[in-house]
């Protein structure tokens, strides 16, 4: 949750709140995380990833 401090940013809120994760080191290599956004006449989309630190798996 990022609203708090940046306001209703629209498209912007998942990159914004990726990025306060892992700088707080919540974001470790091999970590699921599940993306929702949502927006208007109910619609919706999700991605599941698994985070990496920039290098491809061996």
């Amino acid at each position: 949750m990022n609203v708090d401090k940046y306001g209703n940013t629209s498209s912007g809120s998942i990159p914004l709140a990726l990025a306060d994760a892992e700088a707080d080191g919540r974001l470790k290599p091999g970590a699921l995380v599940l993306m929702t956004g949502m927006g208007a006449g109910l619609t919706w989309g999700s991605s599941l990833i698994e985070w990496t630190n920039g290098r491809k798996a061996a």
